[in-house]
């Protein structure tokens, strides 16, 4: 059972890498096609896989990629936000009358 633990290892670690190379949004992520980085997670046992890890968890989710300025959430929004306490007012007044 010891000697299928490197092999379980490998096989989880390579599936789980390439999951994460094939569906990054970039076309080439850090720097490289897709399939090239899938034939070096495959062919490159472990460190391929490590090289990927290394790049993913080092450049992070902001490796050049411009980011939408605006709010994320309604609840980050000013405008949503005075539209809300617009509505609360209004229910209040209808309740009231």
């Amino acid at each position: 059972m010891l000697r299928l633990l490197p092999v379980i290892l490998y096989v989880a670690l390579s599936v789980y890498c390439i999951a994460d190379a094939v569906q990054r949004p970039e076309p080439e992520p850090y720097g490289l096609p897709r399939w090239a980085w899938v034939l070096i997670i495959i062919f490159f046992p472990f460190i391929g896989a490590g090289v990927w890890l290394y790049f993913k968890f080092t450049r992070g989710e902001d490796d050049g990629r411009q980011r939408p300025s605006g709010p994320r959430a309604p609840d980050d929004d000013p405008e949503y936000l005075a539209w809300l306490r617009d509505q609360a007012k209004r229910r209040r007044k209808s309740d009231e009358g």
